[in-house]
């Protein structure tokens, strides 16, 4: 077989010439045919169910003309009303079959005798029957429009008949075309596996069996450059490999067995970071992460004993918090050390944390001590967070030990990676006290005026109660306890939107459902007719905080609303573009705003929202007036999003 013309291995094919280009156009052609087919049983579809509308209103033509012939029988003073109505239904009935109404669908079929038919019953109704029904209402003679009832009725038949004959034959071009693209469908079908076939699998195949014979190193195959597309593409790059490989086969084996060796080692290095790292994120006390820790290390490089120290606060002394393998008398001498102290032997060092002396520059005690223990070298590593000296921690072998370089970054990586965990458990108990202080400031804003003055309010009645008591003043006391009775299930209400409150949590995005989920709680509470416009104006979602923040202002605005405005009807508006804006707005009694800023602590509700809204770097506005309603907006800027 005579191959084409190899291409370029370092240039595409020509546009004409790819694969790809074939399937799109061979997809986009099908695709056009297809929609074309579909489009048409539609439009079909489409006329049909507008004219058996127009069969439906036509034969009303029918039963409207009778219903004028029987109240025009009928001898009875309000029959003019009747027929005046069965007439104006008539004619809208006509006026409809002449305009067509595309939307409902109704319209007549485009056939002008059809049209003509339509035309000719509207002026027989118009210019015969209708004149004589007007006549039989003055006169009282029935006789011309009875006359004039069948031709009408047969002129209406007439045109119904036409209509279902017109209506016949799109039926049956609708059933070709649903079986022309069934058929469309199953020639598509085949046509494109075959294609596909001849395209893909054929030459897929093809590159199969090369590689496999390839495998089988028979380095002399190649492969037949066919076709200018991707794949002669693809079979010119294996031919080329086939001639590399065969060139280079005889020292492929080496290669590849010091690559792999080379690999396994540089794997093992890194199973051992992911490990220590896996291990290091776990949540583990300080104790274990310490022990854990030092078992790893020292099982990693084979080390007979391990520890671990901390620095403090001036980066001069050195405390013990952890040792594996070593004794409790050396441990004991060691727990707290200077800077530039040693007590084992011969150093090994990375990046230095403190210096090691030689043993003759040492104290007697200690370098028998340490002799004792049976250790020859140790190796000192820096624990470092973020460029920050946390400590140390040392290996101690019983043999001199001179570490790798790959091994020194090694244990490098691993003080970085302990120095990381220790400091984020540092930073997780400062996030937990902090978190502690943050949600007891929301619970304390939580119980603001609405429950403190509650409870006032019922120690109040309770002490006008006990008063009545004492004075047997009963009348007084029957209208005490309905007041009891109200202020305990507003309190009871309150507590429990409060919990509600403090129970809302959401994930970034979530934040149109907990708005829907408020709203529907607000309309169960209150019974205000309460509207939700939600738009969103392709707006990235806010960060999980501020959407909390928003959340919580919703809340409290509704709660204010509940509780103070007596209103019946309030719009909850949020817009979701560069800049966020929420908008709740009542017609409530409304407020001087003048006046409650002078309150203080009265209206701790109006100071929390403030309060939430500074929090995200948003600006709330308070707007209201007595018996005018209120209105809050928050508006969130676009670079305060950003910042988030």
């Amino acid at each position: 077989m005579d191959s084409m013309q190899e291409p370029s291995h370092n240039d595409l094919p020509e546009l004409r010439h790819r694969l790809s280009t074939r399937i799109v156009v061979s997809s986009l052609v099908a695709l056009v045919v297809v929609l074309g087919m579909i489009g048409t049983t539609l439009w079909l579809s489409w006329r049909l169910e507008g004219a058996g509308a127009a069969i439906n209103d036509t034969g009303s033509l029918r039963m409207r003309a009778n219903r004028i012939a029987v109240e025009l029988l009928i001898d009875q003073g309000w029959r003019t009303g009747r027929v005046r109505e069965q007439q104006t239904a008539l004619d809208e009935t006509v006026a409809l079959l002449l305009k067509g109404n595309a939307q409902r669908p109704l319209f007549l079929p485009n056939d002008p005798a059809i049209r003509a038919q339509l035309a000719d019953v509207t002026q027989y109704w118009r210019e015969i029957a209708k004149p004589a029904a007007e006549y039989a209402l003055e006169s009282g003679d029935n006789r011309a429009y009875l006359r004039s009832l069948p031709e009408l009725v047969n002129r209406a038949d007439v045109l119904v008949t036409m209509i279902e004959h017109d209506n016949a034959g799109k039926t049956a071009a609708l059933r070709l075309a649903q079986g022309g693209l069934a058929m469309l469908a199953v020639m598509g079908t085949l046509t494109m596996i075959y294609l596909l076939y001849l395209w893909i699998i054929a030459p897929v195949l093809r590159l199969r069996d090369g590689l496999q014979r390839m495998e089988s190193h028979e380095f002399t195959m190649r492969l037949p450059v066919e076709t200018r597309d991707e794949f002669g593409v693809l079979a010119t790059g294996y031919n080329r490999m086939a001639d590399e490989l065969q060139s280079l086969y005889s020292g492929l084996e080496q290669r590849v067995e010091e690559k792999t060796h080379q690999l396994a080692k540089q794997n093992l290095e890194i199973t051992a970071l992911f490990d220590m790292a896996a291990f290091l994120n776990q949540p583990n006390d300080i104790e274990a992460l310490c022990d854990g820790f030092l078992q790893r290390v020292m099982h990693q490089f084979e080390a007979e004993g391990a520890s671990l120290r901390t620095l403090d606060a001036d980066h001069q002394r050195l405390s013990l918090v952890a040792s594996v393998g070593l004794s409790r008398d050396l441990t004991d001498s060691e727990h707290c050390m200077h800077v530039n102290d040693c007590y084992c032997g011969e150093a090994t060092l990375g990046d230095k944390v403190f210096v090691i002396r030689d043993m003759r520059h040492q104290q007697e005690a200690p370098k028998l001590q340490c002799q004792q223990e049976g250790f020859a070298s140790v190796a000192v590593f820096r624990v470092v967070s973020r460029d920050a000296v946390l400590g140390s921690f040392s290996l101690h072998f019983h043999q001199h030990r001179d570490l790798s370089e790959s091994a020194r970054k090694v244990l490098e990586s691993f003080g970085q990676l302990f120095g990381v965990a220790l400091e984020n458990r540092r930073l997780d108990a400062q996030a937990r006290e902090l978190a502690v202080v943050q949600e007891r400031g929301l619970v304390a804003q939580g119980l603001h005026d609405s429950l403190a003055q509650g409870l006032n309010y019922l120690n109040l009645q309770l002490q006008m109660l006990e008063s009545a008591v004492r004075h047997e003043n009963y009348a007084e006391v029957r209208e005490i306890l309905p007041l009891l009775r109200m202020g305990v299930t507003d309190g009871y209400q309150d507590v429990r939107e409060l919990l509600t409150n403090f129970r809302s949590k959401l994930e970034q995005g979530d934040l149109k459902m907990a708005v829907e989920e408020t709203i529907e709680r607000f309309r169960r509470h209150s019974g205000c007719e309460t509207v939700l416009e939600f738009q969103n104006a392709h707006g990235a979602p806010l960060a999980p905080d501020q959407q909390l923040q928003v959340l919580f202002i919703l809340q409290e605005a509704l709660s204010n609303i509940r509780k103070h405005a007596d209103a019946e009807h309030v719009h909850v508006r949020i817009e979701n573009s560069l800049d966020f804006v929420l908008e709740v707005v009542d017609d409530g009694r409304g407020y001087n705003t003048e006046e409650v800023d002078t309150y203080g602590e009265v209206h701790v509700g109006l100071d929390i929202m403030r309060e939430r809204a500074a929090r995200m770097n948003a600006m709330i506005k308070l707007e209201s007036a007595p018996g005018k309603g209120a209105r809050v907006a928050l508006v969130l800027p676009a670079s305060e999003r950003l910042a988030a």
